[in-house]
């Protein structure tokens, strides 16, 4: 095993130091050459698609190189810690849409750390926000009166019908077992309802909630969990050329509640489009119908929003549940709150969260000041620039392209769904049904797999999803622009063009 020196590790701890005081450290000469290793990396094959040209140029990286940090990761770190691609690239800087690998070769981020970038990598507001409260207080819990806070609280519940309260955490994980928690504790009764092939985090209980064998260890999970089909038009029994299916699912949950619960609950928990689950949009009528039901069953409504909030969807709301016309009692969100500071929060109504206080409940990092501060500066960037208007914008043109290209390779290509900058490509292998019916949906899984390698080599980043890991997921930061949509395509009918002559 090769040994990692102190100086190496220093090496690191010197760059880090450095990294802000680039513009003394920078060599013409250094950044030139790798630059020159970026524009080869986007050509490897004649008439690739290039990168488009931008003014953001990355600052020179002195730290370890890959191959040492590849051996301290496998040295130090829990070995269940993946990373993508076969020739995995080792990320050490970003701004706006883009990141660098240690190469200075450019990446166009259309994955966004996993739908949690919204603004902007590094975004110069956020960065702004965070460097002020640092300099003034780091740390403080909710033991003590904080402006930023209660200031957060105020600015977000503007975002939300009622005005609600807020509790604030730090992962969306933490956020949906709380949910799960107050909604027993405010109804008295045991059973959640969610949904197959619904992701809602890793801790024992939200492992509960999820619907995907692949996120579930073989360890006893939350308790009185109970799991409807899922409302897949594309692939479930009820397929989109039926009128009804919606309401046949939403049926699915009144059965379930009649026949495997005492006939109350204590809620529903629900993403609008499922994420990991292969960017799943819940069918037009469903969640109202399961609504309706679910309060005739005394549960509570539980959106999760750690995906699909903060106007990432388009113009008809700034949550997912606008978009589907309900109205839930608890909203957890997460993510693209923070762009990429660890933070989430809860919001509900007073009477709900007031169940909270018959025991003490505390959470040392929620309401951190610095995180605080960030979530506001998120928001009015968001605001500021216009957005929630520009994931409408762009998410129409990626559809539409990205239905030209479904035309273009219907072989492959099975269905094109999503709203905003939350879309999903699902790749399949077609083959007729028995006697002539609904096409068998053979996930194209390894062709999956050869487009996302394809991609990376093209200097594009997106992410892959679906129980069968043949969805791609695009949900890149809400700042891209047409440009950058017109070479995602580009890159995706290149890559297309190859699995389809293969």
């Amino acid at each position: 095993m090769r040994r990692i020196t102190k100086s190496v590790i220093n090496r690191g701890v010197r760059s880090t130091n450095n990294y802000y005081r680039s513009s003394q450290l920078y060599n013409n000469r250094s950044y030139a050459t790798n630059e020159n290793k970026n524009k080869n990396h986007n050509n490897n094959n004649s008439g690739s698609p290039q990168l488009p040209e931008t003014h953001l140029k990355p600052d020179p990286y002195t730290g370890p190189s890959f191959e040492e940090v590849v051996q301290l990761r496998k040295d130090h770190l829990n070995p269940t810690i993946f990373a993508y691609y076969k020739n995995p690239i080792m990320v050490v800087q970003g701004k706006m849409q883009y990141v660098w690998d240690v190469d200075s070769r450019r990446y166009l981020d259309f994955i966004g750390g996993i739908v949690t970038v919204s603004v902007g990598h590094c975004h110069p507001k956020i960065v702004e926000a965070a460097t002020n409260q640092i300099q003034k207080l780091m740390h403080s819990t909710t033991i003590y009166y904080n402006p930023e806070i209660s200031l957060f609280a105020h600015e977000l519940s503007k975002k939300l019908p009622n005005h609600p309260v807020f509790y604030f955490v730090n992962s969306g994980s933490e956020a949906n077992d709380l949910a799960i928690l107050l909604a027993r504790l405010s109804t008295g009764n045991t059973d959640i309802i969610s949904l197959r092939n619904g992701y809602h985090g890793m801790s024992s209980n939200t492992m509960g909630l999820t619907g995907l064998s692949s996120w579930k260890f073989p360890v006893s999970q939350a308790n009185s969990i109970y799991h409807a089909l899922n409302p897949d038009t594309f692939r479930g029994p009820f397929r989109a050329s039926d009128p009804n299916a919606a309401k046949k699912y939403a049926w699915d949950v009144k059965n379930l509640i009649e026949t495997s619960t005492t006939g109350k609950v204590a809620g529903f928990i629900a993403e609008y489009i499922q994420g990991v689950g292969g960017s799943i949009v819940m069918p037009e009528g469903y969640l109202q119908q399961v609504y309706k039901t679910v309060r005739e069953a005394k549960g509570v409504l539980i959106a999760d929003e750690v995906q699909t909030g903060f106007g990432r969807l388009g113009n008809k709301g700034f949550w997912g549940f606008e978009h589907a016309g309900v109205q839930p009692d608890i909203v957890t969100m997460a993510k693209g709150i923070g762009n990429g500071i660890p933070l989430a929060a809860v919001a509900t109504t007073q009477e709900i969260s007031a169940h909270l206080k018959q025991k003490l409940h505390f959470n040392t990092y929620g309401g951190n000041p610095v995180s605080m501060a960030v979530g506001r500066a998120v928001l009015k960037v968001i605001e500021e620039e216009n957005l929630q208007q520009n994931c409408e914008e762009r998410g129409n043109q990626l559809i539409s392209g990205l239905k030209e290209l479904q035309s273009k390779y219907p072989g492959i290509i099975g269905d094109v769904r999503g709203k905003g900058l939350m879309i999903g490509m699902e790749l399949v292998r077609r083959r007729k049904g028995d006697k002539g019916g609904e096409d068998e949906l053979e996930p194209a899984a390894k062709e999956t797999g050869e487009i996302f390698e394809g991609c990376k080599e093209r200097g594009l980043l997106v992410g892959k999803g679906g129980f069968y890991g043949n969805v791609f997921r695009l949900k890149p930061p809400m700042c891209i622009n047409s440009k950058d949509v017109d070479f995602v395509l580009q890159v995706l009918d290149d890559c297309l063009k190859d699995v389809d002559g293969a």
